[in-house]
């Protein structure tokens, strides 16, 4: 480890193929991740998982192998993940898989993760809460039409809540529709605050205790850091 400034703020990384990436996944890639996941700086695999959502997103066997394979190098590292799931049009097929393959693959690691830019249902929270994953909640929490992304947010235990940005998407209103950025993070945390009626300070405390509690024993990454 390689001496660092305590005034100076910490930036921390995850590496990862991301599923709509999959099909570029070879020996080569997996060789690099594997290296990737030495470095100090990288504290989680990710964002891995799986997206059904696009036509011509590759296969869901191939997306299922290569989340799969990053798992174990994952647990090969002692790193937590961090989920990407999103589904098809109406559909809970990628919510299915996804958990199913954690069930099979993660769960008995007892490394947890985050379920990045949450968007599910209850029900997808709180098995994957069982596994030890964090909740992450992005920008479209504040959007008029998520109600039911808010009613779930509500119930979400409040050592298990962490807010994003999802930067360059997901622009939290006033911004929707505008580049987002990490500045923009707190129209999110105040919505996250609002919907479950407690002060913007104890969201904003909350969640980056949250982090460093989740991230603290990676790489040496101090509680105060």
């Amino acid at each position: 480890m390689y001496a660092m400034d305590a005034r100076m703020p910490r930036i921390v990384v995850s590496a990862g193929v991301h599923p709509q990436e999959a099909a570029l996944a070879d020996a080569a890639a997996y060789d690099k991740l594997n290296t990737l996941a030495r470095e100090p700086e990288v504290v989680a695999i990710g964002e891995i998982g799986l997206d059904y959502y696009h036509a011509d997103n590759p296969a869901p066997e191939v997306q299922q192998r290569v989340f799969v394979r990053q798992m174990e190098i994952a647990a090969g590292h002692k790193l937590p993940i961090l989920i990407h799931c999103r589904c098809s049009d109406g559909s809970a097929d990628a919510w299915d898989d996804t958990l199913r393959l954690l069930e099979e693959y993660w769960k008995t690691t007892g490394l947890g993760g985050v379920l990045h830019c949450f968007a599910g249902e209850w029900e997808y929270a709180r098995r994957a809460m069982d596994f030890g994953f964090l909740i992450s909640f992005a920008g479209n929490i504040t959007f008029p039409k998520a109600q039911p992304l808010r009613d779930v947010a509500a119930k979400v235990p409040l050592d298990r809540l962490l807010v994003e940005t999802d930067a360059p998407f997901l622009a939290p209103v006033p911004h929707r529709g505008q580049r987002n950025e990490s500045a923009l993070v707190r129209h999110t945390a105040e919505k996250l605050a609002e919907t479950r009626g407690i002060d913007f300070e104890k969201i904003a405390s909350t969640t980056t205790e949250n982090f460093h509690n989740f991230f603290g024993s990676m790489r040496g990454l101090e509680t105060n850091a």
